[in-house]
């Protein structure tokens, strides 16, 4: 079996008016990524997805150029079985062969950023097409799954003080959630503001569902801090991207400094920048996002780097069809998996371009059994809204 054929395109889906929701992103009137479909010689398709933008939008057109004209000519005539040695080709580029032989990486200098949102798109549909090629899930190649039903928590929680209650009771009455988790941050006026949000929150709630937070990395050290104590009482489950993630050892100073879990990884790269976050003490939860972290087969190295250091690990799935699926195989394959992220903002990229229903029961996410990642792209509907470049 050999790779055929490699196309990507930008996928820009309109957020009907009354599902648009505003954060620190600003209003998203789209969803958008670049969606990837990869053909074997026999006929085998595999889908993938690529990230490289705030939010569910931004600009595609430099990511698929480089899937189309760069990384795809070089996987044509490739066994698509080599998935882990076509991730490191491609991450070590012009020192591939050295970097082979050495038994080290040997990375080219745009090794992070657009280069592995590219990597991640092909690793996730080799992975695709592997599953389909043997006729098993995706998580049996990786080693079996812990369970056929992940609990998942609802991602959302935009509304003020006086409606963040009604809107995340509502997310229960939805999928039968029992964790949901807000935005907070820049998209209010002051920690203090944001503070005034999550009680709100807890007091509609009550203490028997589960409350995160999500910052977006948008606060500073000092503000992050200020916040969690000002919510000390609110018995949150984890306080995710409370800083910017390149402040590293400001992460670690906050951790060292608050009782609430610290949640971070989705604007993380590689199993290099989770070695870090392990090592510094920065995290509790590592949230690597398949289509933007390098895939699944460096999501299931993150995967071992949390379990080895006793973290946990809930992968970032605000995302389209590939990479919620991606995720799905993860979760069910990694021992450090303990909860799906499941958007209850507009999410037309998975819920329009597949057949498939995707929905949570009980507050539970069923692991597909179906070949590859367990999904049928609706090729029509793609077409439809790829972005001519």
């Amino acid at each position: 079996m050999k790779i055929k054929s490699v196309r990507a395109w930008w996928i820009q889906i309109p957020i009907e008016q009354a599902r648009q929701h505003t954060s620190d992103f600003g209003t998203l009137r789209t969803f958008d990524a670049a969606i990837l479909r990869i053909e074997t010689d026999d006929g085998v398709v595999g889908w993938g997805e690529g990230k490289n933008a705030a939010g569910s939008s931004g600009n595609y057109a430099t990511l698929v150029h480089l899937i189309n004209e760069d990384f795809g000519p070089r996987l044509i005539g490739r066994d698509p079985a080599d998935v882990t040695f076509i991730w490191e080709d491609l991450y070590n580029g012009v020192r591939a062969e050295k970097s082979a032989r050495a038994g080290h990486a040997m990375p080219e200098m745009a090794r992070r950023g657009l280069t592995v949102s590219a990597i991640s798109a092909i690793d996730i549909a080799l992975w695709d097409i592997l599953g389909k090629a043997d006729g098993k899930p995706v998580w049996k190649l990786l080693g079996g799954r812990k369970a056929d039903r992940m609990p998942a928590y609802a991602s959302g929680g935009w509304a003020g003080a006086d409606q963040i209650g009604d809107q995340l009771k509502s997310y229960i009455d939805i999928g039968g959630f029992r964790a949901v988790k807000m935005r907070v941050g820049a998209m209010d006026a002051s920690p203090h503001a944001s503070a005034l949000r999550v009680k709100a929150a807890r007091a509609a709630l009550g203490p028997d569902v589960e409350l995160a937070v999500d910052a977006h990395g948008t606060f500073t050290v000092a503000g992050a801090r200020r916040f969690a104590h000002l919510v000390s009482d609110c018995d949150l489950a984890w306080f995710e991207e409370p800083i910017i993630a390149d402040d590293k050892a400001g992460i670690a100073e906050l951790r060292a400094s608050v009782s609430v879990p610290i949640a971070t990884g989705e604007s993380e790269a590689t199993r290099f920048a989770f070695r870090d976050l392990a090592v510094m003490r920065a995290a509790d939860i590592f949230q690597p996002d398949p289509a933007f972290c390098g895939g699944i087969t460096e999501s299931m190295r993150i995967g071992t780097i949390a379990s080895a250091f006793n973290l946990r690990l809930a992968p970032h799935l605000w995302a389209g069809a590939p990479c919620f699926f991606a995720g799905l195989h993860v979760c069910a394959a990694s021992p450090a998996s303990f909860t799906v992220e499941f958007s209850l903002g507009a999410n037309p990229m998975i819920h329009d371009i597949i057949d498939d229903t995707v929905e949570a029961r009980d507050g539970m996410i069923e692991i597909p059994d179906k070949p590859g990642l367990g999904f049928t792209m609706n090729e029509a509907v793609l077409q439809t809204y790829a972005r001519p470049l």
